[in-house]
């Protein structure tokens, strides 16, 4: 299967291309110039594939949560090349991409906490499914950043997200 994927809801910008068994990305941290650097970014993996975006099955965006403009910006772009290139649009939870990326070499369970800015996170927690994906154990929400919903099951989860580093009172939780 031949996938792109595009996330841009954070201050991250990512596009990774899967085709055959070879995985080709690029990913910068350039809060607020998304839309200046998700089109070459694309142009580059394709170009690096020696593939276009007709000859793919689908493109897998991010949809969040995170940054509503971020989504924006990825969703026009996806929906744009997938309509004129005649492919499916898949869209995937961008904390159950991260929690994904933690199950790459163990089934683990994960917990995502991203920074949701003015005093609140995302969260998302996720065991490992039988087909190796992330399947929810709590649905994706937005929480103040005093009342994440630690319980024990969580204490022995992989931690992700930028909001574990950036605010200590989730570290001592």
């Amino acid at each position: 299967m031949r996938l792109l994927a595009i996330e841009t809801s954070t201050e991250a910008c990512s596009v990774a291309l899967s085709t055959d068994g070879e995985l080709i990305e690029r990913f910068e941290h350039r809060p607020r110039e998304h839309t200046r650097i998700l089109l070459p970014m694309i142009r580059d993996v394709l170009v690096e594939a020696k593939t276009g975006i007709e000859s793919l099955d689908a493109i897998v965006t991010g949809n969040g949560p995170g940054s509503f403009i971020g989504m924006r910006i990825a969703a026009s772009v996806s929906q744009g090349l997938a309509y004129s290139a005649g492919i499916a649009l898949l869209p995937v939870s961008s904390l159950a991409a991260l929690a994904a990326q933690c199950m790459q070499h163990s089934p683990v369970d994960v917990v995502v906490v991203q920074d949701a800015r003015m005093g609140e996170v995302y969260f998302g927690q996720y065991g490992c499914g039988e087909d190796g994906c992330p399947a929810p154990i709590t649905a994706d929400t937005i929480v103040p950043i005093g009342k994440l919903p630690v319980d024990e099951a969580m204490r022995d989860a992989v931690i992700a997200g930028d909001a574990w580093y950036r605010f200590e009172t989730l570290r001592s939780a």
